[in-house]
C-alpha cells in the first residue's frame, strides 16, 4: 500500500468491565480509579475510567492494521491524554499522515481519540517504521 501524506485511518472500540479486568491480569494493574466506585466516584473523573493502555491499544492495533499497516511498529510517541474514557465508553482512534520519508518506511502520524460524545481523550503525534520480509538484513 503506498502511503501518502493527508492519508487517514481510523478503528473504533467500545471498552468493557472484562476489557479493564483482563488489561489488569495481563499488566498488574490494579488502579482503583479503574475497579473501586467508590475511590473512583470520590475524585473529579467521578466514576470508574479504563487504563490508559486500552485506549493507546487501540492506537497500536490502528497502525499494525490499517495505518500504515502490517509490520508497523512505533517508534515514538509524544501525545497526551486530554479527558478520561468510562467503561462502555465507545471511542475513535484516528491516524492521519503527515509526512513519509523519502527513503525509509517511517511514517509520521497526526494521533487522536475521541469519545462517542466527540470529546478527545487523547492527542498527538507519532513516528512509526514498517517492517516488511525483504527488510531483513
Amino acid at each position: 500500500m503506498d502511503i501518502y501524506v493527508g492519508q487517514t485511518a481510523r478503528r473504533s472500540n467500545t471498552f468493557t468491565t472484562e476489557h479493564v479486568l483482563s488489561y489488569s491480569e495481563l499488566t498488574g494493574d490494579r488502579n482503583p480509579l479503574h475497579f473501586d466506585a467508590q475511590f473512583a466516584a470520590g475524585t473529579r473523573f467521578g466514576k470508574l475510567v479504563v487504563q490508559g493502555g486500552l485506549t493507546t491499544g487501540l492506537l497500536h492495533a490502528l497502525v499494525a492494521e490499517d495505518l500504515p499497516g502490517p509490520g508497523t511498529v512505533f517508534l515514538s510517541q509524544d501525545w497526551r491524554f486530554t479527558a478520561p474514557v468510562f467503561i462502555g465508553d465507545t471511542v475513535t482512534a484516528e491516524a492521519k499522515v503527515l509526512s513519509v520519508h523519502e527513503s525509509k518506511p517511517v511514517t509520521e502520524l497526526a494521533i487522536t481519540v475521541t469519545r462517542a460524545d466527540g470529546e478527545t481523550v487523547l492527542e498527538g503525534v507519532a513516528w512509526c517504521y514498517t517492517f516488511s520480509p525483504d527488510s531483513v538484513g
